[in-house]
């Protein structure tokens, strides 16, 4: 079966619409019973006030957009639709409206990865994973990837990179101690020690993005100092880091020197060069 062609504009509208109720589309109720979620669904937390809320309203009124299915084993494996056929369970529904179409496993991916995007239901990090997964499990390429989904290649790398921060600044970030604002302005610093001690400043301390900024730019600086950078090449330093989105280091000798701009893989190659204008060199 073709994928689909690009971004999150013709996806699930058309994949939903009761009004294509026929063929492959047709509507029909499924015994929950026989239904079980997806083992690598993008979406880990579902928040428990929000879903009784969401049962509350189905008991009420219904379940009123089906839930996307395909068939699996001696049942089905939801595609997408998990958080409504949680509800329904709640509710005490028996069975549920559902689409139920044959899809292979990156099909499936990507349609419950631009759900859960659509509707703004995960993480930052339940995204990185889903990004990291659809690219280590179905060796799809960042600008490939960007395509099916509609995210730009610098946001899927940049989200991506969040991976790389310690485990206790991940948890503070789940827990939404911290931002992703935050958590961005942490990776210009070089070492998971000065991450975390960084990261329960912010969060003690509950400062703004900004005030986060300043922060780091003050130990930046500081460091620059220990190691005989000038100001104005620290400053200059800062705005690099900054535009690059990655740690930037200046060694000056007596005539000329060097910059060096740090990247995480041959994908976080890609998005540096894209910003500079050089993308289309290999």
């Amino acid at each position: 079966m073709a994928k689909p062609e690009r971004g999150l504009g013709r996806g699930l509208d058309a994949l939903f619409s009761v009004e294509q109720s026929v063929g492959e589309n047709q509507v029909s109720e499924i015994e929950i019973k026989l239904i079980r979620p997806r083992k690598n669904q993008p979406r880990k937390y579902f928040d428990p006030e929000l879903l009784q809320e969401l049962s509350d309203s189905i008991k009420e009124r219904g379940v009123l957009q089906p839930i996307l299915l395909r068939p699996h084993e001696k049942g089905y494996e939801i595609v997408a639709g998990e958080r409504r056929w949680r509800a329904a369970k709640m509710a005490g529904l028996k069975a549920i409206p559902a689409l139920v179409r044959e899809m292979g496993d990156a099909e499936v991916a990507e349609i419950s990865l631009i759900e859960n995007l659509q509707r703004d239901d995960l993480s930052i990090i339940e995204e990185a994973l889903a990004y990291k997964n659809m690219i280590e499990e179905f060796d799809y390429r960042q600008d490939i990837l960007s395509q099916k989904i509609g995210k730009s290649r610098v946001h899927i790398s940049n989200t991506m990179r969040l991976l790389s921060l310690p485990q206790e600044v991940i948890k503070l970030l789940e827990g939404k101690q911290l931002t992703p604002g935050h958590a961005r302005a942490l990776l210009r610093l070089d070492n998971d020690a000065a991450q975390i001690k960084a990261a329960r400043k912010i969060a003690m301390g509950k400062l703004t993005v900004r005030q986060t900024e300043h922060l780091i730019r003050f130990d930046e600086k500081e460091a620059g100092k220990t190691n005989g950078i000038m100001a104005e090449d620290a400053d200059l330093q800062e705005r690099l880091q900054k535009h690059l989105g990655s740690k930037v280091k200046f060694k000056r000798g007596r005539q000329g020197g060097t910059i060096e701009i740090s990247y995480f893989n041959e994908e976080d190659l890609e998005r540096i060069l894209e910003i500079v204008g050089l993308d289309n060199i290999h």
